[in-house]
């Protein structure tokens, strides 16, 4: 039996071969096929496979390769894989369990090398819905970018065939004869659990493989029957009838992301999205497939053929994925929401001022967020913000990324500084960021898919002031604090970042507290530094479009604003001239 829960089995016979088919869901719904990869088997699917059906309510279909798990290898082995037989394969099985209806095809790997084939060839045209693809390009597209690259070099075409050369070396071995097959039937067998524990970061039993070393050593005829004679000549006629979402993890030890790079010629209806995970998704990254997948076939099935998506510049990345926010009632915190929004994330509001949240909820969906809400909190109450943090994980979701922004100013020389007013910084511009990476964080950690953690510290955590004495230790302390996390969550694929801005435009300069002075001049100063920062008007946008890049590129520490720049250069190679500058005495 399967170990997919309650799925029900079914047998399919075609081509001389017997093929295992597990479907679960209502088959009234739109079907979702899952094609499966080398050496995998249908059970790769099974995270996926389930939220799919018990979350998204579809139809899921999803069954074992000829030669692997629980379906039959033709005879001979030798010619019996090539990319017609195998959409062969595919049609008998979408019309037995979705004779009235076309399907939405997934795959993963050589299961997406298989799903080019089906969805380019004019057999199955009216058959196929939609395609999301990962890990694995076609076969006739990857001839095509070579021979562009051998006939037409420039030094980054031919770094780019050399890279990717590099990154194929066990195609080469595969097509050797008789080696793999002893390989797999040897040590490699025995340990690739472990290898892949180690190479994707989740547990070795993970990934069912009772057949591994049959399965694996079937496979191989995948290679031997295909890839040299598709990439010598490549189909001219290669376009895909139907839409395509192409999904790309940026850490594939196994294909470049450039090999994608002139995909819209070959599918001109084409959305794309990329993740920071390695190449075995289908379970590293269930919750994120399953939205993308979701997402995707819900448009199609909506009326939409070419399926819509936000025009933000890194809406490939954060489409679908859920980020929190605090302090986004106004400045920095509402430009972050806005530029998640604007990339199609989901968002979550969080400020104190409950009205502000609201309003930057509504404004966010307004501006492309598939959903936003507003949440009241005060970050330094650490009841009030672990139960914030059980109320997202349930009605929303794990957060993928975090964004710690919520912050206080305070100014005055160090006694002048009440110990109250230590209290008041530290809880809620130290405390506050601790509550978040503990709650929010530990929750990714406990997911163990990955995510993204960003504190907003300040170039004030690297440039020592008599002024800031409280503040610029603080900021000092969200960076260290950054720089520890980031060391801890590395081995789980969560990045962290620092973020440091200067002198940013916001509200911050109205509400900055100045100890030592009494009302009046405290308000005098409040106006005097908002004046000067709206001089400088640094906006808090483009401190927004640091934030998103840091998270696309895992940035450990970024400042924004030139002066941070500035001051971050100093504090490494000049930090005697910025103690100097620390001892001149600022201007009230």
């Amino acid at each position: 039996m399967t170990t997919l829960k309650g799925a029900r089995e079914r047998r399919v016979r075609t081509g001389g071969v017997e093929l295992c088919v597990a479907e679960l869901g209502d088959p009234a719904r739109p079907t979702v096929v899952l094609v499966h990869g080398y050496p995998d088997s249908k059970e790769v699917w099974s995270e996926v496979a389930v939220r799919l059906a018990e979350q998204c309510g579809f139809h899921v279909v999803l069954y074992d390769v000829r030669g692997h798990g629980r379906s039959t290898a033709p005879k001979p082995l030798r010619g019996g894989f090539t990319l017609a037989k195998l959409t062969d394969d595919f049609l008998a099985i979408v019309d037995a369990v979705s004779p009235d209806r076309p399907v939405h095809l997934v795959g993963h790997d050589w299961g997406s090398v298989q799903a080019w084939e089906f969805v380019t060839v004019k057999r199955t045209e009216g058959r196929i819905a939609s395609f999301t693809s990962m890990s694995g390009p076609s076969l006739d597209h990857f001839g095509h970018w070579i021979n562009a690259r051998v006939k037409r070099p420039t030094p980054r075409r031919v770094g780019q065939l050399l890279g990717q050369g590099a990154k194929s070396w066990y195609v080469y071995l595969l097509h050797t004869p008789v080696l793999p097959e002893l390989a797999w039937r040897g040590p490699l067998g025995k340990r690739w659990p472990k290898i892949l524990e180690r190479m994707e970061k989740v547990p070795g039993d993970a990934y069912p493989t009772p057949s591994l070393a049959t399965d694996a050593a079937h496979g191989a005829w995948l290679y031997r029957d295909n890839v040299r004679s598709r990439l010598l000549r490549p189909r001219a006629d290669a376009y895909a009838h139907a839409p395509v979402q192409l999904i790309t993890p940026l850490g594939d030890a196994f294909l470049s992301e450039k090999l994608y790079d002139e995909l819209e010629r070959w599918a001109p209806q084409l959305t794309r999205r990329t993740l920071p995970a390695k190449h075995w998704i289908p379970r590293s990254r269930p919750d994120q497939l399953t939205s993308w997948i979701n997402e995707f076939v819900t448009q199609v099935e909506g009326g939409r053929p070419e399926p819509t998506r936000p025009a933000g510049r890194y809406a490939d990345r954060f489409g679908g994925q859920l980020a929190l926010v605090t302090g986004a009632g106004s400045g920095i915190g509402r430009a972050t929401a806005f530029a998640f929004a604007e990339a199609g994330a989901r968002v979550v509001a969080v400020d104190r001022d409950a009205e502000s949240a609201r309003r930057t909820a509504e404004l966010s969906r307004l501006l492309g967020a598939p959903a936003a809400w507003a949440e009241t909190v005060d970050v330094s109450d650490e009841q009030a913000m672990e139960k914030l943090a059980d109320k997202v994980a349930a009605e929303y979701g794990v957060v993928d990324v975090l964004v710690n922004n919520a912050g206080i100013g305070l100014s005055g020389s160090f006694f002048a500084t009440t110990s109250d007013d230590w209290r008041k910084v530290l809880d809620v511009n130290l405390w506050g960021v601790i509550h978040g990476c503990r709650l929010f964080g530990g929750q990714m950690a406990e997911r163990g898919q990955g995510g993204h953690i960003v504190n907003i510290a300040s170039a004030a955590a690297y440039q020592p002031s008599k002024a800031l004495p409280a503040y610029s230790t603080s900021k000092a302390a969200v960076l260290m604090l950054t720089e520890c996390l980031r060391a801890e969550l590395a081995g789980q694929g969560i990045g962290v970042s620092a973020v440091c801005p200067g002198f940013v435009n916001t509200n911050i300069t109205s509400t900055a507290r100045f100890t030592g002075v009494d009302a009046e001049e405290e308000r005098r100063r409040q106006k005097r530094t908002a004046r000067l920062y709206g001089m400088r008007n640094y906006p808090p946008e483009k401190v927004a479009s640091a934030i998103l890049r840091a998270v696309a590129d895992n940035t450990p520490l970024a400042p924004v604003t030139p002066e941070a720049h500035g001051a971050h250069f100093m504090s490494r190679f000049l930090p005697g001239v910025l103690r100097a500058i620390a001892r001149v005495e600022p201007k009230v």
